[in-house]
């Protein structure tokens, strides 16, 4: 299992260090945050099948002021039972969803990804959760994310694989199949099929 003390102050080394590049002026200071990124990665290294150098070469890939990630993922209902795609990455089940790319409303691309992996259309009506990825018991990622959990209403489609998934499904509540926690965590399930029941409910936010 992952440190939970030594992971959460790797990450937050390595924010610190990609801000301090950004912004410092002095060759010796780049010099420094440059250290405290390669003592981070080695850090999370002891928790990762990555070694040290795989993962500064992550850092640098990040760049300005450290921010979380926002990934969002589309909670659909028909009949009572939850869509979920089967991930070909890890062969385990999740709402669809993914990465926010630069310029999208988090609206658009919940429904651009449900539709690319699952086939089915479907409109955001409904923020229902923001979840600080670091709080719940997901496997771990070397930099921090924001999950926004977005109730969509089905609009039409049929179940269709993408190049991201190999079945897709709806499912009720007690026949849930095994979930991938790099990407959703049984609270979260449950907590969906909560706001189904309660639409009155405000977002949920950790």
């Amino acid at each position: 299992m992952p440190d939970e003390t030594l992971l959460p102050w790797a990450k937050r080394l390595a924010a610190l260090a990609q801000t301090g590049i950004t912004y410092a002026q002095s060759p010796f200071d780049i010099q420094r945050y440059e250290e405290i990124r390669a003592i981070a990665a080695n850090l999370m290294a002891r928790e990762s099948i990555h070694p040290p150098a795989s993962l500064i070469e992550l850092f640098k890939t990040d760049r300005g002021y450290a921010t979380p990630k926002v990934d969002v993922r589309g909670i659909v209902f028909r009949d009572e039972k939850l869509l979920l795609v089967r991930e070909k990455e890890d062969g385990l089940w999740t709402p669809p969803g993914g990465w926010v790319d630069v310029g999208d409303a988090p609206s658009r691309a919940v429904e651009k990804e449900i539709v690319e992996e699952s086939g089915f259309t479907a409109r955001a009506v409904k923020l229902i959760g923001v979840y600080n990825r670091d709080q719940h018991v997901h496997t771990p990622l070397p930099f921090a994310v924001f999950k926004l959990h977005i109730l969509c209403q089905l609009t039409g489609g049929a179940a269709t694989v993408s190049d991201e998934t190999t079945e897709v499904g709806f499912f009720p509540r007690d026949a849930l199949p095994p979930l991938s926690l790099a990407r959703v965590v049984a609270y979260q399930i449950e907590r969906a099929f909560e706001h189904q029941a309660h639409p009155e409910w405000p977002a949920d936010f950790d």
